[in-house]
C-alpha cells in the first residue's frame, strides 16, 4: 500500500511538473513568422508564377502590382476593421440605426476594396502573353468547375 502511494505521487508530481512546464517565451517569434494566410497567399502565388510559365520579369512586374495595390488599400482595410468593432458593438446593444449606417459604411469599403483589388488584376492580366492568358482562364475554368462540385456536395 505504502509503495503504490509512493509510486502514485511520483507519478503525481512527475506530471504535474509537465503539465506546467513551460517554454520561455520568444518575443520575437510573431514577427518572424507570417500568419498563416500570408503564407498560404504566398505559396499559391508562387504556385500561380510556375503555372503560367512567367518570366523573372513578369514575376517581379506582378509583385510590384499587388505590393502597391496593398499598401493602397491599407487605409481601407484598417477601416473596416474598425467599422466591424462598431458595427459589432452596435449589434450588441441593438442599436438599429447605428447598425444600418455602419453596415452601409461596411458595404461602401468592402466596393472600394474590390474595386482596388479588381483594377490590380487587370493590370496582372495586361503583362501575360496571350498564351498565358490562354492557361489563366482554363486554370479558372477548373477552379469554379471545383467550387461548384464543392457546393453541390454540401446540398
Amino acid at each position: 500500500m505504502k509503495r503504490n502511494l509512493m509510486r502514485l505521487m511520483t507519478v503525481a508530481g512527475i506530471g504535474a511538473g509537465l503539465a506546467l512546464a513551460q517554454a520561455p517565451a520568444n518575443p520575437q517569434a510573431p514577427a518572424q513568422q507570417a500568419p498563416m494566410h500570408r503564407q498560404f497567399r504566398g505559396h499559391s502565388r508562387q504556385k500561380m508564377a510556375e503555372k503560367l510559365n512567367l518570366t523573372d520579369a513578369q514575376k517581379a512586374q506582378a509583385k510590384a502590382i499587388f505590393q502597391a495595390t496593398r499598401q493602397q488599400t491599407e487605409p481601407i482595410r484598417t477601416e473596416l476593421r474598425q467599422n466591424r468593432k462598431a458595427l459589432s458593438e452596435a449589434v450588441k446593444s441593438d442599436n438599429k440605426v447605428q447598425i444600418e449606417k455602419l453596415s452601409r459604411s461596411q458595404g461602401e469599403l468592402m466596393g472600394r476594396l474590390m474595386t482596388a483589388r479588381n483594377e490590380s488584376r487587370a493590370k496582372f492580366y495586361s503583362i501575360l502573353t496571350p498564351a498565358q492568358k490562354g492557361k489563366l482562364e482554363q486554370l479558372h475554368s477548373a477552379f469554379r468547375q471545383r467550387m461548384e462540385q464543392r457546393r453541390a456536395a454540401r446540398g
